[in-house]
């Protein structure tokens, strides 16, 4: 074939794609901007992509996606998007945007408070790309830094809260609510049987427990958690919050003993910062305890991303949703962090699983621990007594002015009864000393919530506010003096907490920055190489797509603000949502769901919606492929529908046999299918129209699963081919950065008949809330928004001709490896004309029979290359599947095969006895520095072979930290929180 690829400089030749990144940056007119994008992300440049088609067997990109993609999903019009633009000008416009935000002193409250980030803390974790570029922790012997936080993290919740065994976060506080009324359930084994919300916890909770509660069948009750009747009330659960929204400390302890009486758990939802000096859940005699880290250090923005938390007891291990790390030994014995008890998770037990969380918000709860680890127990001890402190000179200060401010204990929140003027005049007041106050239904109330920003001053303008805008002559320190800030002995706490080491040894800047310094260069991130994983898309994620996140005007935005303040926010989703409806072919777009677990569980929920408005309340039934990612049929479940599995044929497709059959067997009572296309095999299937149709035929709806939008981006769109709803992961397709294991965003795009189904908000609708919504699914009306710019970013640098660029490479770089890699491994699916997506699966199940090396044993042989695994034994066991993504060099392709290859040769040594079948240098790996300078080396095969197995590593080598791990021995012998110190050095 003749190879056609242009220059900049020469026009394009018949069939290819004026895409280029080349053209892109170098056509048109010598005033267009000098530092446009496309070329900065796509790794490949015109050059490379030349020979990489010629080893594929193309001569142009566009030629590699017609024999690559069947024509009857082909797109018949290009996206209509603006074109690429430079990122300084794009930087710019965004300010421009981010200035329509006016940021006020946010007195609202309700579990948002703004929040200092220690600047150690923000240049070094949340501004590094060695800790946002991270996947989840699954390869943990990469991944120390990263576990020994989040365990540090998981610590510092339990010891706050009482209660000893906490996860490594969740998505929100109100999501975490939810979490726990199904774990109650699921530990109590009622299969009917109601779950109590009291009224004065927060509206945003109660309302996401009511969207779950109705998924999954259960009575909700919303009143005075004082009038429960226990004897007459049948519930399994009851959630009450501490303090609770109005800011009142009620003390539980009698509630809590007469609901285990009746055989009733309890969950607490309460304030982390105010547990440094409240009698905590777990001393109550709370079952679970849950609430979010926003207020240790991450900034409000808009609503999220945060870490949500759950605590409870050691033996609802395995009932308790979201990651736990937990503490094993390594091959020498020594200490190392794992993620524990995997088995209950979604990704192994599917539709049997805790959740359908796959996402956590690992970077904010490694903030909030990091937070904790540099203020220490009486760092922050410090600063809940000075919040609280302002919060009582406030309230003495209102009572001289003649308002109520109610006799309950407080910690930082005051619900302030009028003594006089009006709601409209004391809000009016406020918002002209640039105040937001919280307002109350009864508009006899005002609340307000003081944090750790608070400043004398603050309390004197909100003084003025409520004195009519009159100055006052009081003083905050003699208000505060002379005010009662100790709490009565059934509700202060007594215990200790953040005893160990960790929280008492990093206070100085200089300490600190080494710490985080030493956690980080234990972690494997893109920094360093890339990282392949199939279905994940670890893709650049550029750095001024990860500038504007940081400034105040974003960061520092309350979700439930004045909508008159947040026009910056509101436009840049709106214009997201257009632009995201416009790639994938749908009538709307909703930004809520802050996962992709969520996504899918949204989506759901929707379509169960559109059947209950029609009549149709029996469709319960979701088919999902046996090929399926495992959040799949827990979404599914989590959603209230029962799954139905289908089989694939043996090239990998949907088996349209069994399909058909399953959907004629239940079509009075088909909701949905669930598909992944590609497909989960890395291939695109060329009956997914004929699927579609089979569904609507019997009355289902049709959900897409868009882990794998990467390969359709400008070239497919899921609204046109016959999806009815498709949810997108910003964190992959659309750059936002995998954080180590989140944040994500996971919004979903519906065909116009579900619109009126798209999720609401009790507090502060999104602007396409439907007409007959779900209510919410996360605690924020815009899901994780602080993070939205990073797409937002990326689409518009990027442009129409960019997009399309880059999902053409990301295809093509797939197909590259593979064609380099099938000499030596089976390819186990290919698509049309025997081409990959943008992903393929290498078979390695032979090598277990010709030389007993598994799996596990190439992936731990990779590191000793530099290299992340790919995604391994899913969806096939014995199997790695690899997803290069169109950001990776060819270079970078070429290192990564040259290291499959030689562990080929490696492989073929033990098959032809060349080297021991027990003793090699996979069974060994990965090998550290403690093991190759060991005085001892028994080994057959020399350290160099070990160490050095490719030449590059001479310039550059990461070094795993620790030996192979031993995860059986983690789950028998759980440990989840922070070992003594002195366990790491001796190897207990």
């Amino acid at each position: 074939m003749s190879h056609t690829q242009t220059t900049g400089n020469e026009p394009p030749a018949a069939g290819e794609a004026t895409t280029g990144a080349s053209q892109s940056s170098q056509s048109g007119s010598i005033l267009d901007p000098s530092d446009t994008f496309i070329h900065r992300h796509i790794g490949p440049d015109p050059a490379d992509i030349t020979e990489m088609l010629a080893v594929v067997g193309y001569d142009s990109l566009e030629a590699l996606m017609d024999a690559a993609i069947p024509p009857s999903i082909r797109t018949p019009r290009p996206l209509a998007l603006e074109g690429p633009r430079g990122e300084f000008e794009l930087l710019g416009e965004l300010q421009t945007i981010a200035h329509r935000n006016k940021v006020f002193r946010s007195c609202i409250g309700m579990g948002y408070h703004d929040t200092i980030t220690p600047p150690v803390i923000q240049r070094n974790i949340l501004e590094n790309p060695g800790w946002y570029t991270q996947y989840t922790p699954y390869q943990a012997e990469i991944a120390q830094g990263r576990l020994e936080a989040l365990l540090t993290f998981q610590t510092m919740v339990a010891d706050l809260t009482g209660l000893p065994l906490a996860n490594s976060s969740l998505l929100d506080e109100a999501t975490a609510a939810a979490e726990a009324m199904v774990m109650c359930r699921n530990i109590t084994g009622a299969e009917k049987g109601g779950f109590f919300v009291a009224a004065d916890c927060h509206p945003q909770t109660i309302d996401v427990v009511r969207s779950r509660a109705w998924s999954n069948h259960i009575d909700l009750h919303v009143g005075d958690a004082g009038t429960i009747d226990f004897n007459t009330q049948d519930l399994f659960g009851i959630l009450v919050q501490y303090p609770n929204t109005d800011g009142v400390i009620i003390d539980y302890l009698d509630l809590i003993r007469r609901a285990h009486e009746a055989g009733v758990l309890v969950v607490m939802a309460a304030d982390i910062l105010a547990l440094t000096l409240l009698k905590p859940p777990g001393e109550f005699g709370a079952d679970i305890a849950v609430g979010s880290t926003q207020r240790f250090g991450v900034p409000m923005g808009f609503g999220g991303p945060h870490a949500g938390y759950m605590a409870t007891h050691e033996k609802y291990v395995r009932k308790m949703p979201g990651r736990i790390v937990g503490v094993s030994r390594d091959a020498t014995g020594r200490n190392a962090c794992r993620l524990a008890v995997q088995t209950r998770e979604q990704h192994i037990r599917r539709d049997r699983a805790t959740s359908n969380i796959c996402t956590a918000q690992v970077l904010l709860a490694i903030m909030a621990g990091m937070y904790a680890v540099y203020h220490g127990p009486e760092g922050l001890r410090r600063i809940a007594r000075r919040v609280h402190a302002y919060t009582a000179a406030l309230a003495a200060g209102l009572k001289r002015l003649g308002h109520d401010v109610g006799g309950e204990p407080f910690f930082d929140t005051l619900r302030v009864r009028l003594g006089s003027g009006s709601v409209d005049e004391v809000v009016g007041h406020a918002l002209e000393r640039r105040m937001n106050l919280r307002r109350y239904d009864d508009q006899q109330s005002v609340g307000v919530a003081l944090d750790e920003t608070t400043t004398r001053e603050d309390v004197i303008r909100l003084l003025e506010v409520f004195n009519g805008r009159e100055s006052v002559s009081l003083s905050v320190d003699d208000l505060a003096g002379g005010a009662d800030t100790d709490y009565p002995a059934t509700l202060a706490r007594r215990s200790g907490y953040l005893t160990h080491g960790v929280f008492n040894s990093y206070h100085s800047e200089t300490e600190m920055l080494r710490y985080l310094t030493r956690l980080q260069n234990r972690d494997l991130s893109l920094a360093q190489s890339m990282i392949p994983l199939g279905s994940c898309t670890m893709k650049l994620n550029g750095t001024s797509e990860m500038l504007p996140i940081t400034w105040p005007q974003f960061a520092r935005m309350h979700p439930f603000a004045p909508s008159e303040q947040t026009e910056g926010y509101r436009g840049l989703c709106s214009q997201l949502e257009a632009w995201l409806a416009e790639i994938t072919g749908y009538a709307a777009v909703t930004l809520q769901p802050n996962a992709g677990s969520q996504g899918e569980y949204t989506g759901l929920l929707v379509i169960r919606a559109y059947h209950e408005s029609r009549g149709d309340d029996q469709r319960d039934i979701c088919i999902v492929p046996v090929s399926a990612h495992g959040t799949n049929p827990a979404s599914s479940v989590s959603a209230g529908f029962r799954v139905v599995t289908v089989t694939c044929d043996e090239k990998g497709n949907i088996d349209l046999d069994d399909l058909r059959a399953r959907a004629k067997e239940h079509a009075e009572t088909l909701g949905a299918l669930m598909i992944t296309y590609p497909s989960t095999h890395g291939v695109f299937e060329e009956t997914v129209g004929a699927a579609c149709d089979i569904i609507h035929e019997y009355g289902g709806q049709v959900y897409l699963d868009g882990a794998n939008m990467n390969a359709l981006v400008g070239l497919c769109r899921p609204g046109e081919f016959g999806a009815d709803v498709c949810h997108l992961n910003l964190h992959k397709t659309f750059a936002i950065p995998h954080g180590g294991g989140g944040p994500g965003v996971g919004p979903i795009g519906v065909a116009e008949h579900l619109q009126p189904f798209l999720p609401g908000h009790p507090v502060a609708p999104p602007a396409n809330s439907g007409r007959q919504s779900i209510g919410a699914i996360a605690a924020a009306p815009y899901g994780s928004a602080s993070i939205l710019p990073i797409s937002w970013m990326y689409l518009a640098l990027m442009g129409a001709e960019g997009l399309t660029r880059a999902t053409q490479v990301a295809v093509l770089n797939a197909n590259y490896m593979a064609r380099r890699l099938e000499q030596e491994y089976e390819i186990v699916y290919t698509g049309p004309n025997g081409l990959c997506a943008h992903e393929f699966i290498l078979d390695f199940r032979p090598f277990d029979h010709s030389a007993h090396i598994k799996i596990d044993d190439i992936a731990k042989r990779l590191m000793d290359f530099g290299f992340h695994a790919p995604t391994m034994s899913w969806p096939v066991p014995g199997t790695l599947m690899i997803e290069p993504t169109e950001s990776e060099s060819k270079a970078e392709l070429d290192r990564m095969c040259e290291s499959l290859l030689t562990i080929r040769r490696e492989i073929r040594e033990i098959e032809e006895g060349r080297a021991d079948k027990d003793d090699n240098v996979l069974k060994n790996a990965p090998h550290t520095i403690e093991m190759l300078t060991a005085d001892d080396w028994s080994h057959p095969y020399p350290r160099e072979k070990a160490a050095y197995p490719a030449p590059w590593l001479r310039k550059f080598k990461f070094w795993p930290p620790v030996a192979r791990i031993d995860n059986p021995y983690g789950d028998r012998h759980l440990v989840c929180s922070c070992p003594p110190v002195e366990a790491y050095s001796s190897g207990e």
